[in-house]
């Protein structure tokens, strides 16, 4: 079970480290930070990547191979791509494969914890946090919990230099103003739910997302066939970040509740270049994305469940069996 190699990885890699790093990258599992994450630059507790040798590192890569699928890699990769061509630190295609954290700048602005024990019976997770990166996984009596999940990118697209024209997190985008664009008039105004977009998501860095703070927009029921499919591929730009099984789970859950409930809203311009952001929302799930900062070329992008961020709805179940 994927279950079980993402808990004898996650021993491998503790098992290789120092004991100044172990300390810097455990915490228990009831942590008073357990919730607590940010998506903005700056130090978070953890274990900075910069201070893996290169076998460990590669031990981090299994791990992120075993949770993430191939996309979801090259979403990762991205992030610290842009990070790198925003501070002219290096030749961004030295992330073109995952690693080379060892020694390097851009290492030093992400940070990996776990929290509990990945030996023992009770829940424990691990996450990665950083500028424009926010990877939660917490996992519960053989299941897994995958958010909140936030993926960033400054910039959107280079503008000038070597490596202008490469755009970065571009589906999330285009995917979306295919939708809008395939509207009819009268399903664009209840889609379209502000003229101005937000300067962020809504939900920012927040422990539990709140939904209501999302405009309703036009739901999935009201949508034709064609315009439903291009709104379900650009919820797979979020939950196709997961490897196969996890990804899957998150689908049959927002079928589960009822896919016709999911709305899709529009805030801010429709011109391509312009600050713009929409929401994707139902009874389960949420994402958001936002594009307005540094003159529309700054993305922070968030899937959000709204039963099971940080695995509620698995822990409940958990300690209601009384299994601790």
């Amino acid at each position: 079970m994927v279950v079980d190699q993402i808990r004898a990885a996650t021993q491998d890699l503790l098992a290789a480290l120092t004991p100044e790093q172990l300390k810097k990258i455990s915490a228990p599992f009831d942590t008073p930070d357990h919730q607590v994450w940010t998506y903005l630059p700056g130090a978070v507790p953890g274990l900075p990547l910069t201070e893996l040798t290169a076998a460990q590192e590669a031990l981090v890569v299994r791990l992120l191979e075993l949770v993430y699928s191939e996309r979801g890699l090259a979403d990762f990769r991205a992030v610290m791509a842009a990070e790198i061509i925003v501070r002219g630190l290096a030749d961004p295609m030295e992330v073109a494969e995952i690693g080379g954290w060892a020694g390097s700048t851009v290492g030093g602005r992400y940070y990996l914890r776990v929290l509990g024990d990945p030996a023992g019976f009770e829940p424990w997770a691990w996450r990665l946090n950083g500028h424009h990166l926010a990877l939660h996984v917490t996992l519960v009596d053989g299941a897994i919990s995958f958010t909140p999940q936030f993926f960033g990118s400054n910039p959107a697209e280079v503008r000038t230099g070597p490596y202008a024209g490469r755009r970065f997190l571009a589906p999330e985008q285009d995917l979306a103003r295919e939708l809008l664009a395939a509207l009819e008039p009268g399903q664009r105004e209840l889609a379209i739910v502000a003229g101005t977009a937000p300067d962020d998501i809504l939900t920012r860095h927040d422990p539990v997302a709140d939904a209501s703070l999302l405009h309703r927009g036009l739901a999935y029921g009201d949508m034709s066939a064609d315009q439903r499919q291009l709104l379900s591929l650009l919820i797979g730009q979020y939950v196709g970040r997961a490897a196969g099984p996890i990804g899957l789970q998150t689908w049959q859950d927002i079928t589960a509740h009822g896919i016709e409930r999911l709305t899709f809203a529009w805030a801010g311009s429709t011109e391509r270049g312009a600050a713009h952001y929409y929401s994707i929302a139902g009874p389960t799930f949420l994402a958001e994305y936002d594009n307005t900062q540094d003159n529309a070329n700054h993305i922070h992008s968030v899937w959000r469940d709204l039963h099971n961020d940080w695995a509620t709805d698995l822990l409940a179940a958990h300690y209601a069996t009384g299994r601790h």
